[in-house]
């Protein structure tokens, strides 16, 4: 997969921010030089949403952090170049749902992400057939939008194997067992979904745990969610509703979530045990 623009918005940020604390100013000296409000010298130090450090922002930034080296700012500036290059998805724009694409420029940087799924095979595993029966099983998508959005779920697959210039996403996922034998597209494309699971199960970054039907309830009854982890940030909460995508960030929140996982986890099957469930199911779907 090419390098995305977020890797280096983040690598930006992560740098300005390295650079003010250095030279012992806080964000609102850095706001104060940019005559912005000390938010957006936050976002563009985060290297999240709509905030892009601009070349003039980055010459005033070095100035006022004593950066002398005029081989440093042109790295800097290059940096900005790149960041503002569009990432793959926004090829898509016209079609993806609204906040899906904040999702995908947050996988492309986190480092893991630990998801909980109720009904469906989570996006980064699902294969294109099955993908395309959760699509029209939606009856909202144009058949021409359905063909581009099955190849962004392709697309975003491929973070599991190629991300460079980062490693694989690594991916530990809770997934609720009655999502193995709702057969969305008929049989053979679940058996080909459940096949493929098993596969993915055996990577060394994916971590599958099927939370059992036995169990009669379970603290995430809500939805599904997933928490993104980074390097240089604090994590991502995104929950996804039919009402709409919430992204979290407030301690509080990200604790609340992080707990529930953690619960999940604890009751769901082991690996081992899940790798049999996966296996069983896909011999079972007839």
């Amino acid at each position: 997969m090419a390098t995305n623009p977020i890797v280096h918005r983040r690598q930006l940020g992560a740098e300005l921010r390295r650079l003010r604390e250095a030279a012992g100013l806080g964000a609102k000296d850095a706001a104060k030089a940019l005559r912005c409000d000390p938010s957006r010298v936050s976002r563009i130090e985060l290297g999240r949403g709509t905030a892009v450090a601009k070349a003039d922002d980055v010459r005033t930034l070095c100035k006022l952090y004593g950066v002398a080296d005029g081989g440093k700012v042109d790295a800097l500036l290059d940096m900005v170049t790149s960041s503002q290059q569009r990432g793959w998805w926004q090829t898509y724009e016209g079609v993806l749902p609204s906040g899906l694409d904040t999702l995908m420029s947050l996988e492309t940087t986190a480092h893991t992400e630990r998801a909980w799924e109720p009904l469906l095979v989570h996006g980064l595993l699902q294969t294109p057939d099955y993908a395309r029966a959760v699509l029209n099983s939606a009856r909202i998508h144009r058949p021409s939008d359905i063909d581009d959005l099955v190849q962004v779920r392709s697309q975003r697959a491929r973070l599991m194997e190629d991300r460079e210039p980062l490693p694989p996403l690594n991916l530990w996922l809770v997934l609720d067992e009655a999502a193995l034998i709702r057969p969305l597209g008929g049989p053979a494309v679940m058996r080909e979904q459940l096949n493929h699971l098993r596969e993915m199960a055996d990577s060394p970054q994916v971590t599958i745990q099927v939370y059992p039907l036995r169990k009669h309830a379970h603290p995430s009854l809500g939805g599904a969610f997933s928490m993104l982890e980074f390097d240089t940030s604090g994590p991502v909460v995104y929950v996804d509703s039919p009402a709409g995508n919430l992204y979290l960030e407030k301690q509080n929140d990200v604790r609340r979530f992080a707990h529930q996982f953690d619960l999940l986890k604890a009751s769901a099957c082991d690996p081992d045990e899940s790798t049999a469930l996966l296996e069983r199911a896909a011999e079972e779907m007839r």
